[in-house]
């Protein structure tokens, strides 16, 4: 584990709002864990230990303080098939799998790779997520489940999450919300839809265990392939919303540290009987707007989250799940970039595309990897036609016409060989051809090979040929793989 300069301050800098914090979180995931538990098709008590876990080890060895993670739809989703295939404990078995190779991903500092993630990807994440916070509220919400009493007491919460902070910010609004609600439904003998709707909650703290499947090759095989998809989509979620997070709190984190700590929360977490999760947008936005900033936050969350359904789970399951509603709008309403809608208008068209891109396939597919992979793709396409754009070819011709040279200006890729090619006259009869690259760069195999080609051209009609000005990186990938000088070079390239 990497312990920082300030690791002790991470965890008592903050003591009274984190403990606070985490209490609002906590009563945040009861709910959530056990929908999640329900859409894997397990039991609800082994999201509810999966949260308790994941949140504890994650603030101990995580590189986010104030971040929260528990069990999530986006890896519960990926695990339904193999639970309906082959049962619970090839779950846990592949939980454990996704936490060592998460592990792998920290110690090979793969977190680096996030800075690929363009700022119209991340808009449009968080845009997605809020859409999909907001969704999950609705069949709370439905008319043929949820009445007028309901809909009154998600609109009570929202006006106390909303006004009460201009009373004081001692307390935060979304834990008032809950005790006042919890309260008057209580008091008032309401029937609405409480935590205990949502399923029977656990009574006993989670035991060590060995997931119960054969150490074969054939069950490796089996558990293989959802292991690695979860565990892309764990890091994916994770490593975003601590970037989220490093915004929100003006602070920087350690992203291969984070890593290490998801790998680690997943790997324990499949030894006492809970399911892979992930780092939480909705719950982290919830923890720093309750004034939670610290490590203590997530590990209070997780520790009174085991305390309220194993010793106090009679009251937790009077809580209506309108207070619970009524929080995560909140949630979804904060996570939304609001300025995104306005800056369509301003932003170029690209970068608008694809936060619009990434946006719809989130939303379409509930799928956050996914939605990511378009987006990144799309600002990749986007990103190499700009550079492509900046890229010229000029020429000039000697007195006595016979040396032509070609300066070539930018940089010379794959998105800019047609135009390389194009700008070079292979049916001009000279003696002397000079291609002076000292004004561009070469950056890969397809620009190497259009170098080949025009050398080759060239020399096919009797014109001597010179590559002038290659600066050292330019130098060192065409010393490697062009063949322009090898035997039966224009043969192999034509081939190809």
């Amino acid at each position: 584990m990497t312990f920082f300069p300030n690791y002790r301050d991470e965890w008592l800098g903050n003591i009274r709002a984190d403990i606070l914090s985490g209490l609002v979180v906590a009563l945040a995931l009861i709910p959530e864990a056990i929908a999640f538990s329900i859409i894997a098709g397990v039991d609800p008590k082994i999201g509810l230990y999966a949260s308790f876990s994941i949140a504890v080890i994650t603030a101990i060895v995580g590189g986010r303080p104030g971040m929260i993670s528990a069990a999530t739809a986006a890896t519960a989703v990926l695990m339904i098939t193999l639970v309906k295939d082959h049962g619970l404990e090839y779950l846990l078995a592949a939980t454990v799998l996704a936490g060592l190779i998460q592990i792998g991903a920290g110690l090979l500092k793969l977190g680096r790779f996030m800075r690929f993630v363009s700022k119209s990807v991340m808009t449009g994440f968080v845009n997605a997520l809020a859409i999909l916070i907001f969704m999950a509220q609705l069949p709370e919400l439905d008319p043929t489940r949820a009445g007028p009493l309901t809909w009154a007491l998600v609109a009570a919460g929202l006006a106390i999450i909303y006004l009460f902070p201009t009373l004081t910010r001692a307390i935060p609004s979304p834990l008032v919300t809950i005790v006042v609600l919890t309260a008057l439904a209580w008091t008032m003998g309401w029937d609405v839809r409480t935590v205990g709707d949502m399923g029977a909650l656990p009574d006993t703290l989670p035991m060590f265990l060995i997931p119960d499947v054969p150490v074969t090759f054939e069950t490796l095989a089996i558990i293989l392939p959802y292991s690695v998809a979860v565990a892309i989509v764990g890091l994916l979620e994770s490593l975003m919303t601590q970037n989220i997070v490093d915004e929100l709190t003006d602070t920087a984190s350690d992203r291969n540290q984070e890593c290490i700590g998801q790998g680690v929360a997943n790997t324990v977490t499949g030894f006492i009987g809970g399911m892979v999760g992930c780092a939480m947008i909705g719950q982290s936005i919830i923890n720093i707007k309750s004034g939670g900033r610290g490590r203590l936050s997530s590990f209070a969350a997780g520790v009174i989250l085991l305390f309220m359904v194993v010793v106090l789970g009679d009251l937790v399951a009077i809580i209506p799940m309108a207070a619970l509603v009524a929080i995560m709008v909140m949630v979804s309403i904060g996570t939304f970039s609001w300025s995104s809608i306005s800056n369509l208008r301003t932003h170029p068209l690209s970068s608008s595309v694809v936060m619009i891109a990434t946006v719809v396939t989130v939303v379409y597919t509930h799928n956050l990897a996914i939605g990511v992979l378009v987006g990144v793709l799309l600002s990749g396409i986007f990103f190499a036609a700009k550079i492509a754009q900046l890229f010229r070819v000029t020429s000039t011709l000697s007195e006595d016409g016979r040396h032509r040279t070609y300066v070539v200006e930018g940089q010379l890729f794959y998105g800019s060989v047609e135009d390389f090619m194009t700008a070079l006259d292979f049916r001009e009869a000279v003696e002397r051809v000079t291609i002076d690259v000292s004004r561009a760069h070469i950056w890969d195999i397809s620009s190497v090979q259009a170098l080949d080609m025009a050398v080759l051209k060239f020399r096919r009609d009797g014109a001597e040929v010179e590559i002038a000005g290659m600066n050292k990186a330019t130098e060192t990938i065409v010393d490697r793989l062009a063949v322009h000088d090898k035997p039966g070079a224009l043969g192999k390239l034509m081939a190809h």
